[in-house]
């Protein structure tokens, strides 16, 4: 079992994994549909929040930047 100080540091590296895929999504998205000429914006939100979900999903197979050794 992981210590508490792991899971400290999962939780702030994957939200931020998170966040950064958020805001990726919603700039390709908004880019995507200005081109199109109408940024529907519901389509937006939805594809940011689900592509947040995923990122944080896809984290629990493990991040590289967190220090997976544990206590002896």
């Amino acid at each position: 079992m992981k210590n508490k100080e792991y899971w400290i540091e999962w939780i702030k590296k994957a939200g931020v994994r998170a966040v950064k895929t958020v805001a990726q999504t919603a700039v390709a998205t908004i880019g995507t549909a200005a081109v199109m000429g109408d940024v529907n914006w519901a389509m937006v939100a939805s594809a940011a929040a689900l592509a947040g979900v995923l990122s944080l999903l896809t984290s629990l197979a493990g991040l590289p930047e967190v220090n997976s050794e544990s206590e002896e």
